[in-house]
Formats: structure tokens, sequence, C-alpha cells
């Protein structure tokens, strides 16, 4: 197995990883302009960019995602329920589904809250072991902090589904699992995020602050600390949505 995390700009982090044996790999959440980065390094590797996913329609920075999916032959893909919303088609990916990238499994959890289709991705090496890895957590949980629930206008709303998404599906995950998150300090998607780009879920469920709170208090908590709006959002929400 191969993995890169790239950090983009305004501290978005980029992924990219696959089976180097079957030369095949997935990049995640490509910032526009950074196409050429993975298709450089998908050389290096010698593997094909078989899927493009964005784990959900960004609202602080353009996505390369369907740049990147349209140099390279990739499949394009975001969570189902974006049917209706984007102008373009896409490979609609559903809660529990497998993604095989030769040795490597991807599967999608769907974890609703900082936007409705958000979605993180859980990665298993079977040349390792059948437990998972590591989760790509996208902006549903960060290294110390989590998602902002402000994006689709119902903040207390989307901060209890933040709070179930990450009860239910990331911290029933085992401790060890290790936890890449898609943004590090300095982004508008949350506040009080850590800089260091990774962690693990036991640290999280142990030290970030959100995760000992009940829900009530949670909301609360994620409610008042809303940043600001990114800059030029409305811009790239309708970009990311092909309008």
């Amino acid at each position: 197995m191969f993995f890169r995390q790239l950090l983009a700009k305004d501290a978005t982090l980029s992924y990219f990883l696959g089976c180097g044996s079957c030369h095949v790999g997935i990049a995640i959440d490509p910032v526009l302009g950074d196409e050429q980065w993975f298709i450089d390094e998908a050389a290096k590797q010698d593997v094909k960019i078989t899927h493009v996913i964005d784990t959900h329609v960004h609202a602080d920075h353009f996505s390369g995602g369907r740049a990147l999916a349209e140099k390279t032959g990739a499949v394009y893909c975001l969570h189902e329920s974006n049917g209706s919303r984007v102008n373009y088609p896409f490979e609609p990916l559903k809660d529990g589904q497998r993604i095989e990238v030769g040795n490597v499994f991807v599967d999608v959890l769907h974890t609703p809250g900082h936007t409705p289709d958000s979605i993180c991705l859980l990665v298993t090496d079977k040349r390792r072991t059948e437990t998972p890895w590591f989760v790509l957590t996208g902006d549903t949980l960060f290294v110390g902090s989590a998602g902002r629930p402000d994006l689709a206008g119902k903040e207390a709303e989307m901060a209890a589904q933040i709070y179930t998404s990450v009860h239910k599906k990331l911290l029933t995950l085992p401790a060890e699992v290790e936890l890449y998150p898609g943004h590090t300090s300095g982004s508008a998607c949350g506040a009080g995020m850590s800089g260091k780009p990774t962690s693990t879920i036991g640290y999280e469920k142990r030290w970030n602050p959100m995760l000992s709170m009940s829900r009530e208090a949670f909301v609360a908590a994620l409610t008042e600390t809303i940043p600001p709006r990114p800059a030029e959002m409305d811009r790239m929400v309708e970009f990311n949505l092909g309008r």
C-alpha cells in the first residue's frame, strides 16, 4: 500500500493512496490547481488513478476533483445525496459501500453534519490485516476539534448530526485506527483544530474536548465557535456544484 498526504491551499489536506502491486490508486479531496501533483505522484508510483473522491461538496475551496478525473480517465465520486444538486455526472457512493483498489479496501461512511452529503473513508490494507488501518474524516472530525455546522443554514440541527455521526460512525472504530482530517489549523472549516495533521481515534476520544461532551453541550459549543464564512464561499459552492 502507498499513502500520500498533501498540504494544499488554505490549510486543506488532500490524499492519494492505493495498491502499488496492483498499480491502482484513489485521489481524495484534490484542490483545483493541484491536479499535476496527483498525476506526477501516480507516475512515480507507477499506478493508474481509478477513482477521484470528494468527501463533500466543498465550500472553502475550488475542487479539482472533476478536472483530475477528466485528465486521468478516473471515475469522479460523491455521496449519492448529491444526485439532484450537482449539474454533472458522478459515481454515487452509498453508506457501507466498499471500493476495492487492488489489495486496499475503502469503506464509505456517510457522516452528515458539516454538510448533508459528508462522508468519511475507512481504509484497510488486506495484505496486512482485515482490521481497518486509518480513516479519512473529511470535515466531520478534526484533530482537536469538529467540523463547522452552519454551511447548510441549520446550525443546531447540523451540529446534532455531527455529534451522531462522530459517536456512531467514528468513535466506534478501534482506538488504534489512525485519523487523517480534511484540514489542519488555519482553515475556516472549524475552530480550535490542531496544527498536527494526523491523530488516532483513541487519542481524540481521550483528548479532543468536543468528544467528552453531552449532545447538548456539544451542540452549544459547536454553534458558539463558528468561524467567519470562507472568502468567496458562494462562488466556490456554485463552482463545485457545476453551476
